[in-house]
């Protein structure tokens, strides 16, 4: 059954037949998207089971915690692939953001093993991790006797396999040589500029390159375009505002959030010279060329200004620009992508990164079975997959971005994706200090910057009264 189309999938696995070759013989013989997805994960899924027992953990049965995300739809994708050849029952739940990391919260504070695996950004194992709620990976990943002989984890890029290792430290250096590998990278976004082509061309500018240009280009965007704003940004008061763009621009200035004192205690360092001066440019940035509801802008608010055509460019999440390029938006094939290093004196990009990853719970009772599973998601087979037939983007494995399939449909139709990304990956990590008040820090940080963008503090009394309170907050904790 279906020996025509699995010989169709497999000439395109073997590089025989270029995607829109294979959609079209595929189509011609009836086989439906779905079809099409399923025989391509086998095919990829095989490759994975050579030379390997698949089916050590067969009748194991585990259980996923997931956020929604397209991420997690490549997977379901390509679920049945990795159940067939392991033999394993894979059963999950599923919810929306907003109440995601609440459930994972719950889930292992109070020590339950429902769960095996489960998604979470790398700032969330600085809790997880020193809570004993998660499983320092490196067991695993260092044991040839339970780890798949390709699995390639140098394949990681190098600055997504620091970003998601602590020692648990406060102040400690991501990937360091005594870190604990507290999850696994799955997909990542790093913060460039993401614009309307047809806008640019028509106010005649270019994407910027630091934040002199950008200041300069928003003034003729402004100047040119009507009922459009020029660039969005994040702005609630919430720690994600800080860690897209905002601190992708900030750390290309050799701006830190925290000094690591010799002692080994931190202090706040956002109150700097240097530091004055980008806080100032941002906020002028926002005053004159941002939302007018600025301070309610999250990631959705940004992403889809530019996909209805509000905003003329955003500095965020290069997969934000990705997926307002695509769907049912209004300006869908025309947004396009450039590298963006605030710093004019800057060799290159620095962005800040998050990080999706897959950690393995400490309350599991299937622990190598939830290994296993962890080799076949963040593989190159997996991996592949998910980029050629899926929205999964950015991968985190060097060989998928080597992969000319890949590479080939992505700059097809997402103008310049590609080469911002290539020259901002090896700059790519985690640029926050790795501390417990995180969460907390960075959220009182957001509230500052309202304020300043609001005119209720100036920017270098407002920077210092920020730097007094985080000083104080780090000294409670006995980390001053």
């Amino acid at each position: 059954m279906h020996e025509r189309e699995k010989n169709r999938v497999q000439a395109y696995l073997d590089g025989k037949l270029s995607r829109r070759e294979l959609l079209r013989d595929m189509s011609a013989l009836g086989a439906s998207a779905a079809l099409t997805s399923t025989l391509i994960g086998l095919g990829s899924t095989r490759a994975f089971a050579a030379g390997f027992d698949a089916m050590q953990h067969k009748g194991t049965a585990l259980k996923l915690l997931l956020n929604k995300h397209p991420y997690t739809d490549a997977l379901l994708a390509n679920l049945e692939a990795f159940k067939a050849m392991s033999g394993m029952e894979v059963t999950y739940d599923i919810f929306p953001e907003d109440v995601y990391f609440d459930k994972v919260t719950a889930a292992l504070s109070s020590r339950s093993s429902e769960y095996d695996v489960f998604m979470t950004g790398a700032y969330m194992t600085w809790t997880y991790g020193p809570a004993g709620w998660i499983t320092d990976l490196n067991e695993w990943i260092q044991d040839p006797d339970k780890t798949h002989p390709d699995y390639n984890w140098e394949d990681m890029l190098p600055g997504l396999r620091a970003s998601t290792a602590w020692n648990g430290i406060p102040g400690g250096a991501l990937g360091s040589a005594d870190a604990k590998q507290w999850c696994i990278p799955w997909g990542y976004e790093l913060n460039n500029v993401s614009y309307n082509g047809p806008m640019f061309e028509k106010a005649g500018v270019s994407p910027p390159g630091n934040m002199e240009e950008l200041l300069e280009t928003c003034a003729k965007l402004a100047t040119d375009l009507e009922g459009v704003y020029p660039i969005g940004v994040r702005g609630s008061r919430s720690w994600a505002t800080i860690h897209p763009g905002f601190l992708s621009g900030y750390s290309n200035f050799g701006e830190r959030d925290l000094q690591v004192n010799e002692d080994g205690t931190l202090s706040a360092a956002m109150n700097t010279d240097g530091s004055k001066a980008f806080h100032r440019d941002w906020v002028k940035m926002i005053q004159d060329y941002g939302p007018k509801n600025w301070s309610t802008y999250t990631w959705y608010q940004v992403g889809t200004d530019l996909g209805a055509g509000a905003s003329a460019m955003i500095f965020d999440a290069d997969i934000l620009g990705y997926f307002m390029n695509g769907g049912g938006n209004k300006e869908a094939g025309k947004i396009s992508f450039a590298p963006f290093a605030a710093n004019p004196a800057a060799e290159a990009p620095t962005p800040n990164v998050w990080v999706w990853s897959l950690s393995m719970s400490s309350f599991s009772q299937h622990q190598d079975a939830a290994w296993h599973f962890l080799q076949w998601a963040t593989g190159v087979e997996h991996g592949l997959f998910g980029a050629q037939t899926m929205d999964f983007v950015n991968p985190v494995r060097q060989a998928v971005w080597d992969d000319d399939t890949f590479r080939a449909r992505i700059d097809e139709s997402y103008p310049g994706y590609l080469h911002q990304h290539d020259v901002s990956a090896p700059g790519a990590q985690i640029y926050f200090t790795a501390q417990p008040l995180f969460f907390d820090l960075t959220t009182e940080w957001a509230a500052t910057l309202q304020k300043m963008v609001a005119n209720e503090v100036p920017v270098d009394e407002g920077l210092d009264m920020l730097a007094e309170s985080v000083n104080s907050q780090l000294a409670d904790a006995g980390l001053r």
